[in-house]
């Protein structure tokens, strides 16, 4: 019988700060000045894309192959350092199948204030099951002016995964 595990991931990241000319990605998506509503890129090591990044930890957490700092590690010189969320889904979902595993479905939830999510939704959440290779469903919530997301400071992300024991 196969075995079928749920992982739970989240991340959260500042904005990048004004004048930095940081380009914002979001569940694979490169979002313009005139969709970011202002909001900068995403501080961070590779692209910061806090929705490929929550689903990635749910994924290695469902399948017990540890976190995207065990993957990926964590800082300037690190092996995703400037990596997009798309390669590092690929990545993700290769190293799943190396180690008997594959990704069943996954959910993301984007907590923030900008980018409005709901007008790309449907071409976010294509983007992320093409590289992740299991269908991802995107949502976006705000936290109605509350916390660092609700001021305007940065943006969240939370998902969960199935995966099932390929062999």
């Amino acid at each position: 019988m196969d075995a079928v595990r749920v992982g739970q991931g989240f991340d959260a990241h500042r904005f990048a700060p004004d004048g930095t000319h940081r380009e914002l990605w979001v569940a694979c998506l490169r979002w313009t000045d005139d969709e970011s509503r202002g909001a900068e890129g995403i501080a961070g090591d590779s692209d910061g894309d806090v929705a490929v990044h929550a689903v990635i930890d749910a994924v290695l957490s469902a399948s017990g192959l540890g976190d995207i700092g065990t993957l990926f590690g964590v800082g300037s010189a690190s092996r995703g350092a400037g990596m997009h969320g798309d390669a590092m889904l690929r990545i993700v979902r290769d190293h799943l199948s190396d180690n008997g595993w594959r990704t069943v479905n996954a959910s993301v939830v984007i907590v923030g204030n900008a980018p409005r999510i709901s007008v790309r939704r449907s071409e976010a959440a294509a983007a992320m099951s093409a590289a992740l290779g299991a269908p991802v469903t995107v949502g976006a919530t705000t936290t109605d002016g509350m916390g660092f997301t609700g001021d305007g400071e940065g943006i969240a992300a939370i998902a969960s995964a199935m995966v099932v024991r390929d062999r």
